[in-house]
């Protein structure tokens, strides 16, 4: 089936463009999901909620084109994401206080790109997942969703520096993973 007739199938609540929905985004989105919330468990069951919420909401979503369906339920999952995080309070924003001494900090030896080339896919997602969850959060918004550090804000309610900083320890943390890997390998 196309995206369309996926979205017709699904408005017209046929158990087979349900069955599909699912059988061609499931894998997707509980990925997108895990890389905001770290556990896969967790991920597992927020998609199975995201799925729900998908199958009711569907009816009100307006097909706009080939890439449409997939953005929609990508920023079902990224909110349902971040609602929880916020729910579970596992987004830690510091303290303006925190964000003028992490200014002074010293700076890092950011790794060479053929280092980074040289670890896996899954090695480098396994490192993003072991980030606090604010620097995840702000990480994943920033790299994979493309979000600029005011939009992240308006997302998370913080302000745009906090964004920034979280943003910059995390880089500084994944930087340290990657050289200590790379001197373990």
């Amino acid at each position: 089936m196309t995206e369309q007739e996926l979205c017709d199938g699904c408005k017209a609540r046929s158990r087979e463009a349900y069955r599909e929905l699912y059988h061609n985004y499931a894998p997707f989105l509980l990925h997108l999901i895990q890389r905001y919330v770290g556990d896969l468990e967790a991920a597992k069951d927020l998609m199975h909620d995201a799925f729900l919420s998908i199958y009711q909401k569907i009816e009100k979503f307006e097909y706009r084109g080939e890439g449409s369906l997939k953005a929609w339920l990508s920023r079902i999952c990224l909110n349902d994401s971040l609602m929880w995080l916020r729910q579970k309070q596992r987004i830690t924003i510091h303290s303006l206080d925190e964000e003028l001494d992490a200014d002074q900090e010293t700076p890092y030896d950011t790794p060479q790109e053929e280092t980074i080339e040289s670890i896996s896919e899954e090695v480098l997602q396994g490192f993003i997942r072991e980030l606090p969850d604010g620097y995840r959060t702000v990480f994943n918004l920033y790299v994979f969703e493309e979000k600029s550090h005011r939009e992240i804000a308006q997302l998370l309610n913080i302000n745009e520096r906090s964004s920034s900083s979280q943003l910059a320890r995390a880089k500084k943390l994944l930087a340290q993973k990657i050289t200590s890997w790379q001197r373990n390998n």
